[in-house]
This record gives structure tokens, C-alpha cells and sequence, in this order.
């Protein structure tokens, strides 16, 4: 099972939104249902979506009939566009279209064939590079899981989010795959219930003991001593620390504090924004009011009740134990560790 991949004529990727009840396959070589599946959360999880929108360029370019270099350039413009507004605070979407851009800008004396070429065999490229990170996230941080563990998570961060293996969850499944003793309790995630649906769905298929709980039982378990480390993903990090992720997570952050349990925050390189000094500039998506009201076709709350729903929280770098990334591990302070990180993966 891959969240997303070439197949040799097209991208296909698994419709999020059908499991776990139906595993389903969108196959395409259309980037408008490739701006689709990731606005519909189809395909979602930060460093996939990044891949999807690599793989959208590139089938954007391949759909542009004419030599006219100029004119190629102008059709690009339309397909970033539209490629570029479907979510906004995981960076990995702006920077994997930022990076296709870049490679065609290097390649600017090259035929339009060619460049069609080059361009998915780019996107290509960033996917590879995402199921390598992954896995070096993985062993970068199951070093910091106890050799008897109770881990409490939240979304989906695993093969679904990403290329294959995940980002939080590597470090889950990579502790399990070294024999060390693990139990997974798994925050539902409302409105949309990434973790009920999707992360229980992939834990349970590696056979990793698994509790799914409603999100309003994180500080319960905790009390009881049921939890020693607290793993999630993040979908931007700014330079200072500071977290985005799945909304809730700032809510794990604080209890994690209360209790005296670690939190680590695991996500590739690409997930930081070195050019934003703070949290509070990271762009909050608010997702449709229906998801709340009417989620999975059931009316749950009263006609035109006003409702707030942010897709995504920021949890304060003050809170955040580590940092795991495919370069290394950073702690506090951040503000210093950070920039290393950008350093490193350019070396």
C-alpha cells in the first residue's frame, strides 16, 4: 500500500477518504484531480501532498500540446496556480512546486519534449527522497523510545502522509521493528478522524498493539501513567520552533508538560519555513463548517449554529522536547539548532 506513485503512464493514489472500510485507487494524468484529491484530503498528510503537487507539475507539463517555450511557461503558471491554493500551511506543497519550478528555470535551454521528461522524471526524484527521509526519521528517532513504551500519537503521520514509512509513525514502527515493547494509543482526530480511520488502520496491518481513543481522553491516560512519550508530525515549523500540525496537537503539547512526558515533533526538512521567524506568521487553513456539523452524513448539531474550524494549531517551540528530522535530531534552543538543519541538507 503507497499513498501515491507512478505507475509508468499515470499517478495513482489511494482515496483517503474511503478507508478504512474500502481501499480505493485514483488513478490520473489530469493535475486538476490532482488539485482535487488534495483539496478534498484524498491525498493529505504534508510531505505527500508535496509529492502530489511535484507530480501535478509534471502532468501539467505533459498535457501542454505546442513547442512554444514561452507559452509552455505561461500554461505552468496556470498549473501552480492551481496547484498552490488547494492547502496552505503545509509548506511542502510550496516547496515541492518551488522546486519544479527551479529544476525547469536550470533546464531553460532544453525543448519543451524534454523538459516534460526531466520534469516528471523530477517528480519522480522527490519521491524517492521522501521514502529515504522517512526512514532515516525513523531511525533517528526510535532512539528516544524506551525499550518499554506506551506512545500516544495523533492524525496520521505514517505511510498515508508520505511517500512510505511516515514521519512520526517511522519512529513508531521503527522501534517496533527493533524488538522494543510498544503500545500505541491513537487520538481519533476530530472532525475528520485521521487517526480513528486511518492511523489504527495502518498500525494494526504491522501488527503493533493499538488503543484508538477519543481525543478527550489524552489527560486521563496520561494520569494513569499509560504514556511515556507523545510523537506527532508537523506540517510547517518555523525557524524558532514553533509547530504546526493537525489541530489538537498544541492541546497534547500542554498536558505533556503537565505530565512530565516528552514531546518530540518528527518531519523532514522540507516541512520547515527558515523564513519564518515564528509561529504566529504560519497561515491557518479553516476547513468547511459541514465537517463539523454534518460529518460523514450525519447532522449533528442544530441548522445555522456558527462554527470555527481550524484545520491546524501551532504548538509553542517552549513545549516541544525535539525535533526529529531525516538530518538529525534538535532541541532548544531552536533558534540556533535550526539553521544547522538548513546547512546540512545542503552538504
Amino acid at each position: 500500500m503507497k499513498s501515491i506513485e507512478w505507475t509508468g503512464e499515470r499517478v495513482r493514489l489511494i482515496d483517503q477518504t474511503r478507508l478504512p472500510l474500502q481501499e480505493v485507487y485514483l488513478e490520473t494524468t489530469d493535475y486538476r484531480e490532482i488539485a482535487d484529491a488534495i483539496k478534498q484530503l484524498k491525498i493529505r498528510g504534508a510531505p505527500a501532498i508535496g509529492i502530489a503537487a511535484a507530480f501535478g507539475f509534471a502532468l501539467g507539463a505533459c498535457e501542454f500540446k505546442g513547442d512554444a517555450g514561452l507559452e509552455f511557461r505561461r500554461h505552468l503558471e496556470d498549473v501552480v496556480e492551481a496547484l498552490s491554493r488547494t492547502r496552505p500551511t503545509a509548506v511542502n506543497l510550496s516547496w515541492a512546486l518551488e522546486r519544479m519550478k527551479g529544476f525547469m528555470q536550470a533546464n531553460g535551454g532544453r525543448s519543451v519534449e524534454e523538459l516534460k521528461r526531466l520534469l516528471l522524471d523530477e517528480a519522480k526524484k522527490i519521491l524517492a527522497e521522501d521514502i529515504e527521509t522517512c526512514r532515516r526519521i525513523g531511525q533517528n528517532g526510535a532512539e528516544l523510545v524506551p525499550e518499554r513504551a506506551g506512545i500516544l500519537t495523533h492524525c496520521n503521520t505514517g505511510a498515508l502522509a508520505t511517500g512510505d514509512y511516515g514521519t512520526a509513525q517511522s519512529i513508531i514502527v521503527t522501534a517496533h521493528e527493533k524488538g522494543k515493547q510498544i503500545r500505541v494509543f491513537v487520538d481519533e482526530t476530530r472532525p475528520l478522524l485521521q487517526g480513528a480511520r486511518l492511523t489504527t488502520w495502518e498500525l494494526m496491518r504491522r501488527n503493533i498493539e493499538t488503543t484508538l481513543i477519543i481525543d478527550n481522553t489524552a489527560a486521563f491516560v496520561m494520569k494513569q501513567g499509560w504514556i511515556d512519550v507523545v510523537v506527532v508530525g508537523a506540517d510547517r515549523i518555523a525557524s524558532n520552533g514553533d509547530v504546526a500540525n493537525k489541530i489538537g496537537t498544541y492541546n497534547l503539547a500542554v498536558l505533556a508538560e503537565k505530565h512530565r512526558i516528552p514531546f518530540y515533533v518528527a518531519a523532514p526538512v522540507s516541512s520547515i519555513d527558515f523564513q519564518l521567524s515564528s509561529g504566529e506568521a504560519i497561515p491557518i487553513e479553516e476547513r468547511d463548517p459541514a465537517e463539523v456539523t454534518e460529518g460523514f452524513g450525519k447532522r449533528i448539531a442544530p441548522l445555522n449554529v456558527r462554527v470555527y474550524s481550524p484545520a491546524f494549531d501551532v504548538t509553542p517551540h517552549e513545549l516541544v522536547s525535539a525535533i526529529v528530522t531525516e538530518e538529525g535530531i534538535c532541541r532548544s534552543p531552536y533558534n540556533e539548532t535550526i539553521p544547522r538543519l538548513r546547512h546540512s541538507a545542503r552538504d
